[in-house]
């Protein structure tokens, strides 16, 4: 049982369609984000997200073993405070009697944590669903391969999502960048859904993990995803994003497609910076060597510039402006479990206002530059 199933259980009979309550409908069940349904309340999206209760925090409602929480899925667009609650409510009530018994499905389905391989722990691990429908401007699909990630960046906010999955999972506390679930069936799960699936945007590039991690080269799971996707009936957008030069590999197969966009995530153009927060990512010059050959070979090119590490912008902006035709900018969300690694003479650049100036300052230099920015959920010249 993985979690789209566990999610399920928690919620039936709600599927996309049913009313949670007069007038609000179910527009989506996904878990990219943690356990969330999605409603659609007076034409606007809204998101309910549930957590275990023994995770603790804020919450607009609770059931025996579980946090209801809700917030606009609309940017500033925020969801009135009374009626957030009221649909919290609805949605605890309707889970409170169901819940044991998906617990009890979840603890007997996923029993064994895996085995340990060469000092990080593999799940080899079956989905049942694997593309993730996303609202929004422009609605689009996600495809995660992996879970975890073995590249392991001490400040990516990823690892608090996926430390809640691994606890929901009964699985060990070990440390970000330790532990991997490889999803082994998720070509055939791929295949089987675009059957049936609008036309729509897919984003091989999840916030739970790297699509082109170390574990790639064995288990070619993305590149089997990537030539399900090529092999569709219908011709979609595809958006692959990574930190790793791996991704060269499948040029050939990405270069075919008919609307192919692949992106690298880059947090500065210092290579001495890079190996102190990203040890384990490839090197800036690779990651730029793969913005250029993709782009020489006719595919749009995108960069991803989050958080803001400590570095020239300049030369950032110049590397990326000859190599992209878009970027994304956003700020450090945290020091999580690199706080060491901001210490000394990096202190500075976790400051949320260190943050928030450079980014203003990158973006500037980019738009003069010629390069469009974004802060959506796709580059700007991706459309239906």
């Amino acid at each position: 049982m993985d979690l789209p199933a566990f999610l399920a259980a928690l919620v039936a009979p709600l599927e996309r369609g049913s009313e949670l309550v007069a007038g609000v409908q179910v527009a989506d069940l996904s878990t990219t984000l943690g356990l969330r349904v999605s409603v659609l309340v007076e034409g606007r999206l809204a998101h309910l997200e549930l957590s275990d209760a023994a995770e603790g925090g804020p919450f607009a409602a609770r059931t025996p073993r579980m946090l209801v929480r809700y917030r606009s899925g609309e940017g500033d667009r925020a969801l009135d405070g009374k009626l957030g609650l009221a649909l919290a409510e609805a949605l605890a009530a309707h889970v409170a009697p169901r819940e044991d018994a998906a617990f009890a499905r979840l603890a007997a389905a996923n029993a064994e944590a895996g085995s340990d391989e060469a000092g990080a722990r593999l799940r080899e691990v079956q989905v049942e669903r694997l593309l993730e429908p996303v609202g929004g401007a422009v609605p689009h699909f996600t495809v995660t391969p992996y879970v975890g990630c073995l590249i392991g960046c001490r400040f990516c906010y990823a690892q608090t999502r996926v430390g809640e999955e691994r606890r929901l999972l009964g699985l060990p506390d070990v440390a970000w960048g330790s532990y991997l679930a490889v999803r082994v069936n998720a070509a055939e799960v791929l295949a089987r859904e675009l059957e049936a699936a609008p036309p729509r945007p897919v984003k091989v590039c999840p916030i739970v993990s790297d699509p082109y991690q170390s574990a790639e080269k064995r288990y070619r799971v993305t590149r089997s995803c990537l030539e399900a996707l090529h092999a569709a009936r219908e011709p979609r957008a595809v958006l692959v994003l990574t930190r790793s030069a791996l991704v060269l590999r499948d040029i050939d197969l990405l270069a075919r497609m008919a609307r192919p966009y692949v992106g690298v995530s880059l947090p500065t153009r210092d290579d001495e910076v890079r190996r102190h927060f990203e040890p384990r990512a490839d090197s800036v010059e690779a990651r730029l060597e793969v913005l250029a050959r993709f782009r020489a070979e006719g595919v749009r090119t995108f960069a991803v510039v989050q958080p803001i590490l400590p570095g020239p912008i300049d030369a950032l902006a110049d590397a990326l402006a000859a190599r992209v035709d878009s970027v994304w900018i956003d700020v450090l969300q945290g020091v999580l479990g690199a706080a060491g690694d901001f210490e000394g003479r990096w202190a500075e650049s976790q400051h949320e206002a260190w943050q928030r100036a450079r980014a203003a300052e990158l973006a500037a230099k980019l738009e003069e530059r010629g390069v469009a920015i974004w802060r959506g959920d796709l580059p700007p010249d991706v459309i239906e």
